[in-house]
């Protein structure tokens, strides 16, 4: 497929390739799973990282809000966090004898949402609003949240003991779900090299304006999409109802999630079109979390959307 005239537009790849060099400066992670994290902002998405402990899910959240011109808070999860801790509330002002608003943690550009899964029910719900709509609620009164805003919510898929599993709409919100994995040896070394003497985060200084941000999720929504992808997409979908292993399986909503999501891809690796292997990269973060198997197992989701992935044609251009 090749570009007209009109299509031709100043490549957004310069200031993409800076993000990403300025996130990996300080955490070792393997450069298609920052793709796809980066994929999630310029989608107007959010991320669940899953990893057990000393992964490096906190420090790659804290990478990408240092390289942005942007508001960044971090909220550590407990059981006996409230919602108002996360939204803000009312307080009474003695001297103007009034009470005034003052904004939670997740007034922020970049919000940090540690261990979710140790929050209870109640304060996960809280989110639901500003991830699905961009705004909060309080004391009968709406407000907008500031644009970029991108959450990365962590959770330990080991520890269970006072945590609460979140549940499947809460799930849906994430646009993608990710598991970074344990680094390779060389990978592993270098980690040890960059935390000998300082901290990695400290080389870190801002370098792209949220402006340029802003910009970049309005180029994602100009991406083509051609009709035998769209059916594609819906391909794989409808398969993940019809798995004999699959209770539940992926909504239209995902699937209008798994196509954001390409169309963010396809602009990272440079192109204002969206290729089957952009799926195909999507796929496995944007569908597993999004369906129910009859074990309940994670590992199973994943397996299915992989073998759904090697059984459904792949269009031909």
């Amino acid at each position: 497929m090749q570009l007209t005239t009109q299509e031709i537009r100043v490549s957004h790849k310069p200031t993409i390739q800076q993000l990403m060099d300025s996130v990996r400066s300080a955490a070792v992670i393997a450069p298609e799973k920052l793709q796809l994290i980066i994929a999630t902002l310029l989608a107007q998405g959010h991320v669940l990282l899953e990893d057990v402990p000393g992964i490096g899910k906190t420090l790659v959240a804290k990478a990408l809000a240092k390289s942005l011109h942007g508001s960044f808070k971090r909220i550590q999860c407990t059981p006996d966090l409230l919602p108002s801790d996360l939204t803000g509330g009312a307080i009474y002002n003695q001297r103007e004898q009034q009470f005034e608003f003052v904004p939670g943690p997740i007034f922020a550009n970049i919000v940090l949402v540690d261990e979710i899964n140790r929050a209870s029910p109640r304060t996960q719900s809280s989110l639901l609003e500003s991830m699905a709509e961009g705004q909060v609620t309080s004391d009968g009164v709406t407000r907008t949240l500031e644009r970029p805003f991108f959450i990365i919510a962590t959770q330990n898929p080991v520890e269970m003991a006072g945590t609460f599993p979140l549940p499947e709409a809460q799930l849906d919100r994430f646009l993608i779900s990710l598991s970074l994995g344990y680094p390779s040896f060389a990978d592993e070394v270098s980690i040890l090299e960059r935390e000998e003497h300082a901290n990695p985060l400290d080389s870190i200084e801002p370098i792209i304006e949220l402006a340029d941000i802003v910009n970049l999720q309005a180029a994602t929504l100009q991406v083509g999409v051609m009709r035998n992808l769209k059916e594609y997409i819906v391909q794989l979908s409808t398969a993940t109802r019809a798995h004999s292993e699959v209770l539940y399986g992926v909504s239209p909503r995902g699937g209008a999630a798994l196509q954001r999501c390409t169309q963010a891809l396809a602009l990272i690796r440079d192109r204002r079109f969206v290729t089957p292997d952009d799926i195909k990269s999507a796929a496995h973060a944007v569908m597993p979390h999004r369906i129910l198997t009859r074990d309940r197992n994670p590992q199973t989701a994943r397996e299915v959307i992989a073998q759904i992935l090697a059984q459904t044609p792949v269009p031909v251009e």
